[in-house]
């Protein structure tokens, strides 16, 4: 999300002085509409319009006074956890997940249909993520959360509402976003998983040692594929055709196996869940977990193996990008006690780097997609509130 740090003084002024007050609100509340007035350089008179304008939308509530620094304690403005809701979907290889979250953030809904999603028809599957989609706005209306919108998440390239490629599910060229938003009734954005995860982190999970949220790291979601989601700055970095990120395809052992993409020896192929499970000869993952914490050699030798290989993905993308952090995600989040260290060492090996960047485990673990996938819908709210008048007008009798 741009933020916006200067009142516009051009055509559309309204709508991003709009933009400015409530992203004001949303990253400093409880604040005052002094304060609004203050740190954005709109006028009181102004901020007060807007912020009346902003409550009778829903977007923002009055609350507890706010501190001031002399005078009387004024009345402080917050987001409005009940004005409108976001909804998250992923597609995974072995799962379909729904997510409903507020304007403040906070999961509201969340359910996780575990399936085995390879081999089966793209029709299928769609039609599973509607119905999820479906129960999770019935639970949202019970609630009584509008739902703004929906955003899916997929492990592959997206461009433009549509799937391009999935090299784990075989699909190609899926108008994914249609389909899902004429089921479902709303309307709906398509973006890659890993990317997903990396602003879900960026918002919601991993902060910075000064505990500012992190802005410069990368996000690597360990599940069946593996995919790195890269943000610079505070913004997803999603490459010239939107194809950054895919580190489940960087080769790190070149005399390898074939992958899926028709590479061979990629850290997929190396590191990913299912080679793990099978050179550790467990069944799921919990098995996995259980056999690690009783100290079974064949299980830890399996992750530690894992994390060397992706020592080495990881030193190049070091190398190439000096983020602050790296943050591991889905499986090598639950995996962390025992991959970690092999991890780390490989890097030390495999990169010269005098200040190598901290090796952090996420928080949100395999909910960090949908989550950001539902945090995506809310904070283009947040980005566009005259969007969001508009389409309540417009809906009015």
């Amino acid at each position: 999300m741009t933020v916006r740090t200067e009142p516009a003084q051009h055509a559309g002024m309204r709508a991003s002085n709009l933009a400015l007050v409530l992203g004001e609100v949303a990253r400093t509340s409880p604040v005052s509409r002094a304060q609004v007035a203050a740190r954005t350089g709109l006028t009181k008179s102004s901020v007060s319009g807007l912020v009346s304008d902003l409550i009778d939308a829903g977007l923002i509530q009055e609350s507890a006074p706010a501190a001031t620094e002399r005078g009387r304690p004024a009345t402080a403005l917050d987001l409005a956890p009940g004005g409108i809701a976001g909804l998250g979907l992923e597609i995974n290889v072995d799962y379909l997940a729904a997510m409903v979250t507020d304007l403040t953030g906070v999961p509201r809904y969340h359910h996780v249909l575990r399936r085995d999603n390879r081999g089966r028809e793209v029709d299928e599957v769609i039609a599973d993520l509607i119905d999820l989609a479906r129960t999770a706005a019935r639970s949202a209306a019970s609630q009584r959360l509008p739902l703004s919108g929906a955003c899916v998440a997929v492990p592959g390239l997206t461009v433009e509402g549509a799937v391009v490629r999935t090299p784990n599910l075989g699909w190609a060229r899926v108008d994914l976003a249609d389909a899902v938003g004429e089921g479902a009734g709303l309307d709906v954005e398509l973006e890659n998983e890993a990317n997903l995860a990396a602003l879900g982190e960026m918002w919601f999970g991993g902060h910075d040692h000064d505990g500012a949220p992190l802005r410069d790291f990368v996000h690597v979601s360990g599940e069946i594929g593996i995919g790195g989601g890269i943000v610079i700055g505070g913004e997803v970095f999603r490459g010239a055709h939107a194809g950054a990120g895919e580190l489940g395809h960087v080769v790190v052992a070149p005399d390898g196996p074939r992958c899926g993409c028709g590479g061979h020896g990629c850290l997929e192929r190396m590191a990913g869940q299912q080679e793990i499970l099978a050179r550790a000869q467990m069944a799921t993952m919990a098995d996995l977990t259980r056999a690690c914490e009783a100290g079974d050699q064949a299980a830890l030798d399996a992750v530690a193996g894992a994390g060397r290989h992706l020592g080495v993905a990881l030193a190049s993308v070091i190398t190439l990008l000096d983020p602050t952090a790296i943050v591991l995600g889905g499986a090598f989040a639950t995996l962390a006690p025992w991959l970690t260290g092999a991890t780390s060492a490989s890097i030390g090996h495999h990169t010269g780097a005098v200040e190598p960047p901290r090796l952090l485990v996420s928080g949100l673990g395999s909910d960090a997609a949908v989550r950001g996938a539902a945090g995506t819908v809310v904070r283009g709210v947040i980005a566009d509130p005259a969007a969001h008048l508009a389409r309540q007008a417009a809906q009015r009798p």
